[in-house]
């Protein structure tokens, strides 16, 4: 069998980036403060999950609806994925124009805070540890791509590590990141403003700004430049 190579590659202009978000329908958003006033949170909880999977405009009006009635905050021009899953959404603040791909899951917690900055964009399939987290604006979040957000401590060492405390540390993505398909990103890490984390990574400490991360353990590749600047003598 004769194999052919792919002969180049192409660019295309950026498709979620460049949205412009639209405020919501007026209605909409009443609908939401009446859900809010009117059920509670378990009403709520299962309205979402009535709703989850569906494909009409209605469903996907309703994932809307009940999400703002839920969060503390909740954005205009967001979508949410079919199956994506949320716990403690009464801590989440949502900014504009986020996407979130089709069963992403984003655990809370009862006392943290979970914060997804304007114009991010989260993959289908990843999973958020959300009790301490805050992504900035314009993060891009590969599909499958995992941050955890605490440990067990392991102490003492005469008892089941599940059954000791856990240790939460604050995790914080920096605007305009992004990390890679399938990359985990570890307890208490920062990654800095531009950076990049290559696919599959795992970042067991912060990243530096404009810069790009590959490996097991993630380590510098190389800074990112502009090309003209790199173009220079």
């Amino acid at each position: 069998m004769t194999m052919h190579s792919v002969q180049g590659s192409r660019i295309v202009p950026a498709v979620h980036g460049l949205q412009e978000v639209t405020p919501d329908p007026p209605d909409e958003i009443a609908l939401s403060d009446q859900l809010r006033r009117e059920r509670s949170r378990a009403d709520l909880l299962d309205l979402a999950s009535r709703h989850a999977h569906g494909t009409s405009d209605d469903d996907v009006r309703m994932r809307r609806a009940v999400w703002r009635a839920l969060t503390l905050r909740f954005g205009h021009g967001v979508r949410i994925g079919r199956g994506a899953i949320v716990t403690h959404p009464e801590t989440f603040e949502i900014g504009d124009g986020v996407f979130i791909g089709e069963q992403a899951f984003i655990q809370g917690r009862f006392d943290g805070r979970c914060v997804i900055g304007d114009h991010t964009w989260i993959g289908p399939q990843s999973y958020f540890d959300a009790r301490d987290l805050i992504i900035e604006e314009y993060v891009g979040w590969g599909p499958g791509a995992k941050v955890l957000g605490s440990m067990h401590t392991g102490m003492p060492v005469d008892v089941p590590i599940v059954r000791t405390d856990l240790e939460i540390k604050p995790v914080r993505i920096c605007a305009w990141a992004d990390i890679g398909v399938n990359a985990v990103v570890l307890p208490g890490i920062t990654v800095g403003r531009g950076a990049i984390v290559g696919a599959g990574a795992v970042v067991t400490r912060d990243v530096e700004p404009f810069s790009i991360v590959v490996g097991v353990p993630a380590r510098l590749l190389r800074r990112r430049t502009d090309a003209r600047e790199a173009e220079k003598p």
